[in-house]
């Protein structure tokens, strides 16, 4: 695969609950990790004493983080209102070339920063909720 533009990295919100998913506007910088909780099942018995995972066990998590400037109202009111009442709700990230991952978020943090000669910046961090899925680009 080929190196991808980074400004292709699309953050969405499902706006109305029905899968009518908006970019959010004016992020900058995007990141996606997912983490796997493992489960130690080392005994006495276990070969050498090296350590045993249990496979298809332990939790599973997916973090989304972007940082930008809000370009109209509308964004940011619906990124706030959504913080404030600690809601959650669908979120896609579109990788180019790679594919979708949608599923329930939470923002868990939300920061907003500012120079005296500068724009208005924002942090966003958000926590996955329920089960996450990928959809592979076609």
């Amino acid at each position: 695969m080929a190196a991808q533009k980074g400004r292709d990295l699309l953050l969405k919100i499902d706006t109305n609950g029905l899968g009518s998913f908006a970019t959010v506007a004016g992020l900058r910088t995007k990141r996606l990790a997912f983490n796997s909780q493992a489960v130690d099942i080392t005994d006495a018995d276990s070969a050498g004493r090296w350590r045993e995972l249990l496979a298809g066990a332990g939790v599973q998590r997916a973090s989304l983080s972007g940082s930008g400037i809000f370009k109209d109202a509308a964004s940011d009111g619906s990124i706030r209102s959504r913080f404030f009442s600690a809601e959650i709700v669908d979120w896609q990230l579109a990788i180019p070339d790679f594919g979708t991952v949608e599923g329930p978020f939470q923002i868990t943090a939300l920061e907003y920063s500012g120079n005296h000669d500068g724009e208005v910046t924002f942090e966003i961090a958000l926590e996955s909720a329920g089960a996450v899925s990928f959809a592979a680009a076609s």
